[in-house]
């Protein structure tokens, strides 16, 4: 039975916790655990405190312990398994996760079920089937009463709207605004709906004054599909998935005639609601259509063809040239650095002992993500002294931390997207390989359409020799200082760049499908 005392400091850290004095709360949190250590209640506050502080390696510990002590505590378990995603654990979250959905507490179980319907393409333990059955299962929990989309009126522009959250952020819309400023205005009356900041030149949008732009972030999906059908949108397009889940649901209510998921889609929706999923022949063999509800337009060249349009740093020399050995890279989010991933690398540096590896993101900024990260590696043989594990910054001063990777090396299962194009326009080649799933080809996409196929393994064994090889040949500076001043042209020049010719055949796409 807990002390008097360490029960007295716990509500006291309740307290705190309540008002949402994070720092404070942790600290008696920790106070009333030196008391008793067998104090459920203490390490699960103290988790949760962690956990909103976004100190993911600590609170991972501390939901630990109160799981350990208590099994059945689902929503301490459902905890635990959001902070272990956030370290790139994804398997252990899943596993924590299932245990949740099955949970009698209704709450626990649902908010177990959506994230698993999230993070399921970046878990190595859930295969396409294992993704499209547990989408399913999350769409069959929406309860959405549909509305009548308007007819269109014979002679007037197509209307196309386009849903995002992240129409603000530069570094993720290099694709999209790609398109959207190449649309022919006398076919086209564009949309865009935005949950989140709006698009401006500063994210790389071009304005044109007929477009129109909606700020839908107080409304509910509901509502806003009537406003969409009233507005007679013929043809609705997603560019969240399920990085805005809860935006998802406005598409069952079938608001437009015309529904179809681009850009962040890499796997189905499970929902009947979409009519169609953008992809290309390099993430989506015919083969696995089977584990999607949608149909699937491929688009020539890359579905991810992109271009800058804001400042970003001037592309250097590679630093191999002057340190005498090769450091790999990875910029990716921290959720995207699997076991399987740290264990190929662990591999790749272990091969090449002069190797150095940089990890930048923005959950290593806390202390104990990078302790946990380190920890991992550390398993593996790898010494601390070399990595550099940095955190984040703003997005000018990120970039130019690849003026310090000669090669990035891609994660995986979940592929980089922005991390991919954002290397290449800064002259430095990814390395990745031709993965099970659509999340795991995404940079071969990019790579193939970029005329640099010769950069995608055929398998991860061969991704690790690949780097293995490269690092450990003379003259590699060399080869990566001619390839990087020469990377924008090339770029330029190719169809990963082509951003006229993706809208062109997405035009096409809506024409038709809208009838």
């Amino acid at each position: 039975m807990a002390t008097t005392e360490a029960l007295a400091v716990l509500r006291r850290a309740d307290a705190l916790h309540g008002a949402r004095q994070l720092e404070a709360a942790a600290a008696d949190y920790r106070r009333a655990l030196a008391l008793d250590a067998a104090l459920f209640e203490g390490w699960y506050g103290l988790g949760c405190c962690l956990l909103a502080s976004g100190a993911h390696g600590a609170a991972a510990e501390a939901l630990g312990n109160a799981v350990a002590l208590r099994a059945d505590a689902d929503g301490a378990r459902c905890n635990l398994a959001e902070a272990l995603f956030q370290l790139g654990r994804v398997d252990e979250a899943v596993r924590h996760y299932e245990l949740g959905a099955g949970s009698r507490n209704a709450e626990v179980a649902q908010v177990s079920l959506d994230a698993l319907a999230c993070i399921a393409p970046g878990a190595m333990s859930v295969d396409n089937a294992g993704v499209l059955a547990l989408r399913r299962q999350w769409a069959g929990t929406q309860r959405v009463r549909p509305v009548v989309a308007a007819r269109r009126e014979v002679g007037r522009k197509l209307r196309v709207g386009y849903v995002s959250a992240f129409f603000g952020d530069r570094n993720w819309m290099k694709p999209v605004f790609g398109v959207i400023n190449q649309h022919d205005r006398s076919r086209f009356e564009i949309h865009m709906l935005s949950d989140g900041g709006n698009p401006s030149e500063r994210s790389g949008y071009v304005d044109h004054d007929e477009d129109r732009i909606w700020q839908i972030s107080g409304l509910g999906n509901e509502e806003l599909a009537g406003h969409i059908a009233a507005a007679g949108i013929d043809v609705l397009v997603d560019l969240n998935g399920y990085s805005a889940q809860r935006r998802l649901p406005l598409f069952m209510h079938r608001p437009a005639r015309c529904q179809i998921g681009w850009f962040n889609m890499f796997a189905t929706t499970g929902m009947a609601a979409f009519d169609w999923l953008v992809g290309d022949d390099a993430v989506l063999p015919p083969a696995e259509e089977v584990f999607y509800c949608e149909r699937i337009h491929r688009v020539p060249g890359s579905y991810l063809a992109f271009e800058v349009r804001y400042k970003v740093p001037e592309v250097v020399a590679p630093p191999c040239a002057d340190d005498g050995f090769v450091t790999f890279g990875c910029l990716a989010s921290n959720y995207k650095l699997t076991d399987a991933t740290i264990e190929a690398w662990a591999r790749i540096l272990c091969a090449v002992p002069s190797a150095r590896m940089l990890l930048k993101n923005s959950r290593l900024g806390d202390g104990s993500n990078r302790d946990d990260l380190m920890r991992r590696f550390s398993r593996l043989g790898i010494e601390p002294g070399r990595l550099a594990l940095e955190g984040p910054e703003e997005h000018f001063d990120f970039l130019q931390a690849y003026g310090r990777i000669d090669v990035a090396l891609d994660p995986f299962p979940y592929n980089g997207g922005t991390t991919t194009t954002e290397a290449l326009w800064q002259g430095v080649p990814v390395l990745c390989f031709h993965g099970d799933r659509w999340a795991g080809r995404t940079s071969r996409s990019l790579l193939r359409a970029a005329g640099l196929g010769d950069w995608v393994a055929g398998d991860a064994a061969g991704y690790v020799a690949m780097a293995i090889e490269l690092a450990s040949t003379r003259g590699v500076a060399n080869r990566l200082g001619a390839l990087r001043g020469s990377m924008r042209e090339r770029l330029r020049a190719s169809a990963v760049c082509d951003c006229a010719g993706l809208c062109r055949d997405l035009e096409a796409l809506y024409q038709r499908a809208a009838g």
